[in-house]
Protein backbone atom coordinates (compact mmCIF):
# COMPACT_ATOMS: atom_id res chain seq x y z
CA UNK A 1 0.00 0.00 0.00
CA UNK A 2 2.99 2.66 1.13
CA UNK A 3 4.73 1.92 -2.16
CA UNK A 4 1.37 2.41 -4.45
CA UNK A 5 0.41 5.78 -2.52
CA UNK A 6 4.05 6.50 -3.35
CA UNK A 7 3.86 6.28 -7.29
CA UNK A 8 1.50 9.10 -7.05
CA UNK A 9 3.36 10.85 -3.92
CA UNK A 10 6.51 11.08 -5.57
CA UNK A 11 5.94 12.40 -8.76
CA UNK A 12 3.87 15.05 -7.33
CA UNK A 13 6.31 16.16 -4.79
CA UNK A 14 9.04 16.49 -7.38
CA UNK A 15 6.41 18.09 -10.43
CA UNK A 16 5.47 20.57 -8.04
CA UNK A 17 8.85 21.54 -6.51
CA UNK A 18 10.12 21.90 -9.65
CA UNK A 19 7.30 23.64 -10.99
CA UNK A 20 8.45 26.05 -7.59
CA UNK A 21 11.67 26.67 -9.24
CA UNK A 22 9.86 28.86 -12.06
CA UNK A 23 7.40 30.42 -9.26
CA UNK A 24 9.94 31.54 -6.65
CA UNK A 25 13.37 31.71 -8.46
CA UNK A 26 14.76 34.13 -5.78
CA UNK A 27 14.79 31.46 -3.17
CA UNK A 28 16.54 29.52 -5.00
CA UNK A 29 19.26 31.96 -5.75
CA UNK A 30 19.81 32.57 -2.24
CA UNK A 31 20.96 29.15 -1.58
CA UNK A 32 23.25 28.19 -4.93
CA UNK A 33 26.43 28.20 -3.48
CA UNK A 34 28.33 31.39 -4.18
CA UNK A 35 31.09 29.49 -5.97
CA UNK A 36 29.20 28.29 -8.51
CA UNK A 37 28.40 29.78 -11.44
CA UNK A 38 25.22 30.45 -13.68
CA UNK A 39 22.58 30.46 -10.74
CA UNK A 40 19.12 31.32 -12.97
CA UNK A 41 20.73 28.41 -15.36
CA UNK A 42 21.29 26.03 -12.53
CA UNK A 43 17.63 27.15 -11.11
CA UNK A 44 16.25 26.50 -14.34
CA UNK A 45 18.06 22.96 -14.87
CA UNK A 46 16.78 21.89 -11.39
CA UNK A 47 13.62 22.72 -11.79
CA UNK A 48 13.16 21.05 -15.36
CA UNK A 49 15.15 18.16 -13.79
CA UNK A 50 12.49 17.69 -10.59
CA UNK A 51 9.83 18.06 -13.19
CA UNK A 52 11.23 15.73 -15.51
CA UNK A 53 12.11 13.23 -12.73
CA UNK A 54 8.41 13.64 -11.57
CA UNK A 55 6.70 12.77 -14.91
CA UNK A 56 9.32 9.44 -15.42
CA UNK A 57 8.32 8.13 -11.90
CA UNK A 58 4.63 8.22 -13.34
CA UNK A 59 5.73 5.32 -15.75
CA UNK A 60 6.83 1.67 -14.38
CA UNK A 61 9.54 1.37 -17.15
CA UNK A 62 11.40 4.69 -16.71
CA UNK A 63 10.54 4.52 -12.46
CA UNK A 64 14.06 2.59 -11.78
CA UNK A 65 15.83 5.46 -13.84
CA UNK A 66 13.83 8.71 -12.43
CA UNK A 67 14.53 6.86 -8.94
CA UNK A 68 18.29 7.23 -9.05
CA UNK A 69 17.54 10.13 -11.18
CA UNK A 70 16.20 11.77 -7.98
CA UNK A 71 19.02 10.11 -6.00
CA UNK A 72 21.53 11.67 -8.01
CA UNK A 73 19.67 15.14 -7.53
CA UNK A 74 19.43 15.19 -4.04
CA UNK A 75 22.76 14.70 -3.56
CA UNK A 76 23.97 17.65 -5.92
CA UNK A 77 21.36 20.00 -3.59
CA UNK A 78 23.29 19.17 -0.24
CA UNK A 79 25.85 21.70 -0.98
CA UNK A 80 22.45 24.18 -1.30
CA UNK A 81 21.81 23.08 2.26
CA UNK A 82 24.70 23.33 3.74
CA UNK A 83 24.18 27.29 2.38
CA UNK A 84 20.97 27.23 4.38
CA UNK A 85 22.35 26.45 7.32
CA UNK A 86 25.16 28.82 7.46
CA UNK A 87 23.22 31.88 5.86
CA UNK A 88 19.65 30.77 7.02
CA UNK A 89 16.99 30.61 4.85
CA UNK A 90 14.00 32.93 4.61
CA UNK A 91 10.83 32.35 2.27
CA UNK A 92 9.54 35.29 0.05
CA UNK A 93 6.74 36.01 2.87
CA UNK A 94 9.28 37.15 4.93
CA UNK A 95 9.21 34.05 7.33
CA UNK A 96 12.71 32.36 8.27
CA UNK A 97 13.19 28.93 8.98
CA UNK A 98 14.62 28.34 12.45
CA UNK A 99 18.11 27.49 12.60
CA UNK A 100 17.28 23.62 13.26
CA UNK A 101 14.40 22.98 10.39
CA UNK A 102 17.73 24.01 8.34
CA UNK A 103 19.37 21.04 9.71
CA UNK A 104 16.54 18.64 9.46
CA UNK A 105 16.13 19.57 5.46
CA UNK A 106 19.94 18.36 5.38
CA UNK A 107 19.36 15.59 7.57
CA UNK A 108 17.06 13.24 8.11
CA UNK A 109 15.26 15.11 4.99
CA UNK A 110 17.31 14.31 2.27
CA UNK A 111 18.21 11.06 3.40
CA UNK A 112 14.81 9.80 4.35
CA UNK A 113 14.14 11.82 0.53
CA UNK A 114 16.54 9.48 -1.00
CA UNK A 115 15.57 6.04 0.63
CA UNK A 116 11.73 7.22 0.04
CA UNK A 117 12.96 7.01 -3.83
CA UNK A 118 15.32 3.99 -3.86
CA UNK A 119 12.10 1.70 -1.80
CA UNK A 120 9.82 2.67 -4.63
CA UNK A 121 12.57 2.45 -7.28
CA UNK A 122 10.72 -0.72 -8.72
Amino acid sequence: MFKKISFILIPVFYIAAGINHFRSPDSYYKIIPGYLPYPVFINLFSGVAEIILGLLFLLPKTRTIAAYGIIVLLVAFIPAHIVMIQNGFCLSNGYCLPQWATWARLFPLQFLLMLWAWKCRK
